[in-house]
């Protein structure tokens, strides 16, 4: 570290989205990353490796653990001992918080670091979103993740980060009528921080999406700060620009070729360099009645940008008993627009609301597209099943944002 380095702790830090807005920025060093699934854990585990071995010369090793030529033991076993700790993957608790922090000191205390500048993440998003409310018959009012906050106020009580961002879903002001933001914002007054939040959208970031965000700042009150100035990202693009290079998939099927040079957009995002090796190109299996509605609604999107909803199909394509609610659950990405909808992590369920705009293709989103939506380089590589691959893509801050908010924290933390 020199003096211009600031760490922080990112906690339920998922795959790694907002991490790497912040890693991305130069002088943001990672202290550690809480994360309880183990899926999630892992992909960051490898990421730490990117960046360790980027940094010091060595990126064919990674190279080669993509391309399946070691094992992910191989990879981590060239790692220095102790470095992949960092990642810590535990459930954030009652019962876990305090050997948490016992596995942070220790880390800070061997890195020789006085101090930990920011905390980031924000906890599961499920309980305060419109969808999971929707679907509960309670609201979600007894849902225990309705206080994760106060795990998170654990870890600012501890460590006295001079700043921190809580990230999350919209919903969160509105959930409990209300009741539920206010308390956040109590208490972290209550901690010692002052605090202001602002709804922010993450294709303001150059992010090929619609997604909204509550994103909390706060300082120790002492410190008579400001919220940042987010400054806003514009490239000249559309989602196509995001699909066009990726090789044409049958039905579940891998394909890791790329059949174009990157354009503009992706290597401005920095999606995509030219000795990127792809993964991750890979899509799940649909059955005839899924190809069949796929081709109609592909074809009435092509025409005109027509909606098909549930209703509008033939009977004999209807397998579904509700036909009142959710009746948009197939929808096709937008490829000549500038954003796609939000990427959600029920796409590891089936795909049907992230259907492929190219009707010879008649497929969902595969995982590396899906990723590129959120903004993910191609060099990022995700562990686990498919499935799994989905719900940390679905789940994640889009790195663009998240390196859009780390450069206006930096603004900030530096002057102090």
């Amino acid at each position: 570290m020199n003096d211009r380095d600031f760490t922080f702790i990112d906690l339920f830090a998922g795959a790694g989205g907002l991490s790497e807005g912040f890693v991305a920025n130069e002088g943001f060093i990672p202290v550690a990353h809480v994360e309880m699934n183990p899926h999630a854990a892992m992909t960051l585990k490898t990421r730490t490796c990117y960046y360790y071995l980027r940094e010091n010369n060595r990126l064919e090793e990674y190279r080669s653990y993509i391309r399946g030529e070691i094992t992910r033991d191989e990879l981590f076993a060239r790692m220095p001992v102790g470095m992949l700790d960092t990642v810590i993957n535990r459930e954030i608790s009652d019962e876990t918080t305090n050997e948490i922090f016992n596995s942070i000191d220790g880390i800070l205390q061997n890195a020789n670091i006085q101090n930990v500048d920011i905390i980031i993440g924000g906890p599961p998003c499920q309980a305060y979103s419109l969808i999971g409310r929707a679907k509960d018959p309670d609201n979600m009012r007894n849902d225990p993740r309705n206080f994760l906050y106060r795990q998170y106020i654990r870890f600012l009580t501890h460590y006295r980060p001079r700043m921190f961002i809580f990230e999350n879903v919209p919903g969160i002001l509105t959930a409990g009528n209300g009741e539920t933001f206010r308390n956040i914002i109590r208490e972290f007054n209550e901690a010692g921080y002052t605090v202001e939040h602002r709804i922010i959208d993450a294709s303001d970031f150059g992010v090929l999406q619609r997604r909204k965000r509550v994103i909390i700042v706060g300082w120790q009150n002492h410190l008579q700060l400001r919220y940042p100035e987010f400054e806003r990202v514009e490239f000249h693009a559309t989602v196509n620009d995001i699909l066009e290079d990726l090789v044409p998939l049958e039905r579940a099927t891998v394909n890791n070729t790329y059949v174009l040079e990157p354009n503009n957009y992706l290597i401005e995002s920095g999606i995509r360099c030219h000795d990127d090796i792809l993964t991750h190109h890979e899509c799940r299996f649909h059955n005839p009645r899924d190809v069949e509605i796929y081709r109609r609604v592909i074809t009435a999107w092509n025409d005109g940008h027509r909606r098909l909803r549930y209703t509008d199909l033939p009977e004999e394509l209807c397998t579904h008993k509700n036909r009142s609610a959710f009746l948009d659950r197939y929808k096709v990405v937008a490829a000549d627009l500038q954003c796609s909808h939000t990427m959600v992590a029920h796409i590891s369920k089936d795909g049907h609301y992230f259907i492929h705009p190219d009707l010879e293709q008649g497929r969902s989103l595969s995982v590396r597209e899906a990723a590129r939506v959120q903004s993910f380089p191609d060099n990022y590589f995700f562990e686990g099943p498919r499935a799994a691959k989905f719900v940390q893509i679905g789940n994640a801050v889009p790195p663009l944002m998240a390196k859009g908010l780390a450069q206006g924290i930096r603004q900030i933390i530096e002057n102090l």
